[in-house]
């Protein structure tokens, strides 16, 4: 099975080190990773996913698109709808088309997924960000209460996501471009939902049922696929 490349590791563990300490109260940073277990391209990708999966102050999510299925390989955690987000994102931003992999970071940084100085650059660009709402999430059973609380002047219209994924899953590829090969995966995401919208003025309150175990993380994000401006996790 193929695992995280240690100079990946390397090298987000020295400028993680640097940072260490600088705002350790904001919102975690949010990194989507666009991926298909159909492109030869993927693997580094994927395998720095899981090094950012392990950090706590990173949400790392890995949605799998299946526009690439068509080559001899049906990706089994592809979703129509990570597809659609994409393709959403690169219409906001101006971009005429999609590829992988491909990293969004906190909603607004497009990076090549296969660039881990630039990702954690960006990373760690975003982390300085000032916070601009507060997530409060309370998990009772299987209801989760959410919170938004602006902090100074919102004002902007955002909508508030829902995402649930598994933590860790492994293939074996049997055709198309990685056939033979085994990869683990990491923060697959299986739903993602819209709570509701936002106009940011005032504390608002979603209560939504959650069933099973499976990590919840909450998403502020400006309308429409604009800057995350808060994200929280429960595990």
């Amino acid at each position: 099975m193929m695992r995280p490349l240690s100079v990946l590791s390397a090298a987000i563990l020295a400028l993680a080190t640097a940072a260490s300490g600088q705002q350790a109260e904001q919102s975690p940073v949010v990194v989507e990773l666009f991926t298909s277990q159909g492109c030869s391209s993927c693997p580094p990708a994927d395998a720095l996913l899981h090094e950012l999966a392990a950090r706590d102050d990173v949400i790392a999510l890995a949605l799998h698109v299946d526009y690439w299925d068509y080559i001899g390989w049906k990706d089994p955690f592809a979703r129509p709808g990570n597809t659609k987000r994409q393709r959403a994102y690169a219409a906001e931003g101006g971009r005429r088309s999609v590829y992988t992999p491909e990293m969004i970071i906190d909603g607004e940084s497009d990076i090549v997924g296969t660039k881990p100085a630039k990702v954690m650059a960006a990373i760690e660009k975003h982390r300085m960000d000032s916070a601009m709402v507060s997530l409060d999430l309370q998990r009772s059973g299987d209801m989760l209460t959410v919170t938004a609380t602006p902090l100074g002047d919102m004002s902007v219209p955002c909508i508030i996501q829902l995402v649930r994924y598994t933590p860790e899953r492994t293939t074996r590829i049997e055709r198309g471009e990685n056939a033979g090969k085994t990869f683990s995966y990491a923060n697959i995401v299986e739903d993602w939902q819209v709570l509701g919208k936002w106009d940011g003025t005032a504390p608002i309150t979603f209560t939504v049922k959650v069933e099973g175990d499976a990590p919840v993380v909450v998403l502020v994000q400006e309308s429409d696929l604009g800057p995350i401006h808060a994200a929280a996790r429960l595990r």
